[in-house]
């Protein structure tokens, strides 16, 4: 099917991300912004509708409408000192006397830390018959952005695992341009979790575009899902479907499977959107359609710290619509092993 895209030019160029080959110009994580991108329709999967128009047929499990990949990126699992001074003043002017009581000894009762908060989200989601993926760092003391040690998490991780949630690994700084890196970090969440972790997301969405995913590849991987603008919502590359990246350099195709990002928290409300949350709520809507319409998936990510106040309700507000439009909520392994099949199957 891609020897079709293939034909067409512009839709080769947008599906590879050709203009992201070499770049001169990155910001200064090493990434290629929206905002030095020529596409300027990235709220329309180009290549998705192309590739609809010429027989690709999604069909989801149970007769579902479209997917929805739910992440989440654990970087931080405690409040630090600072901030825990000021969420316990904010408490006390509110008079929620037990929460301020609570805050300063939640390194110590984990179930009082807001940011410990796996199982929360795990019960909310399966109110709507959803699952996710928990990305967790496994960074060493002295990398950059250290905050907890991974060995800490053991309990956590079994069950996540358990419940039939997934865990990947959310790959530090220099990862997504280190193989040793890469691997050294994937072990140490292996040794932790005791099985096989297939699923990656890059830390700050850091990406080189293809080498990262040709690392990825040789690291054992069965798919990634950093590939989404970090300053803007929508389809990177034209595509609201899995897909498996080419690589222009060497003329194939790269051995992983790419669930791209669409929409990611800090994005719309941080990042250069900074929208409110009405704009947020009517992008997210119309993303929603625009993926429900091309039977495609929405890759959402959702980081743990925005699990309180009123991005929790957003939260909530997006698994209720995509329930109620007869989305399946399923985690990137179960949605990569599927695509795979259908892929396969359809040649």
């Amino acid at each position: 099917m891609l020897k079709k895209v293939e034909q067409n030019r512009d839709l080769w160029e947008l599906f590879t991300k050709k203009e992201e080959y070499n770049a001169a110009l990155l910001d200064k994580y090493g990434r290629f912004p929206y905002y030095l991108s020529r596409q300027r329709n990235v709220f329309e999967p180009e290549v998705s509708e192309f590739l609809l128009k010429n027989g690709l047929n999604p069909e989801y499990p149970e007769g579902k409408k479209f997917a929805v990949c739910l992440t989440h990126d654990i970087d931080f699992v405690y409040i630090d000192t600072l901030n825990t001074a000021a969420r316990t003043v904010k408490a006390l002017k509110r008079g929620q006397f037990a929460e301020a009581s609570m805050l300063p000894f939640s390194r110590i009762n984990k179930t009082w830390n807001p940011l410990w908060n796996f199982r929360r989200i795990m019960d909310l989601e399966e109110k709507y018959g959803a699952k996710s993926t928990f990305y967790f760092l496994t960074l060493d003391p002295g990398n950059e952005d250290f905050t907890f040690s991974i060995e800490e998490l053991e309990g956590e991780l079994g069950y996540i695992l358990e419940e039939g949630w997934e865990v990947g690994l959310h790959g530090g700084h220099e990862a997504y341009n280190n193989l040793i890196e890469i691997k050294k970090k994937k072990q140490k969440l292996e040794k932790v979790l005791g099985e096989k972790v297939m699923g990656y997301r890059n830390h700050y969405l850091r990406f080189k575009t293809p080498e990262t995913w040709e690392l990825l590849a040789d690291a054992g991987f069965s798919y990634d899902s950093t590939f989404g603008y970090h300053d803007c919502a929508g389809f990177r590359n034209g595509m609201c479907h899995p897909f498996k990246p080419y690589n222009l350099k060497t003329g194939k195709e790269i051995n992983i499977l790419e669930l791209p990002l669409t929409i990611m928290d800090t994005t719309l409300f941080q990042s250069q959107m900074r929208l409110d949350f009405e704009h947020a709520w009517a992008l997210t809507e119309m993303l929603i359609l625009t993926v429900e319409r091309c039977r495609g998936v929405l890759t959402v990510l959702w980081h743990n710290t925005y699990m309180q106040g009123e991005y929790l309700v957003f939260y909530k507000k997006l698994l209720q619509h995509c329930s109620e439009k007869g989305a399946w909520m399923a985690p990137g392994i179960q949605i990569c092993n599927w695509w795979k099949e259908e892929y396969d199957s359809q040649g």
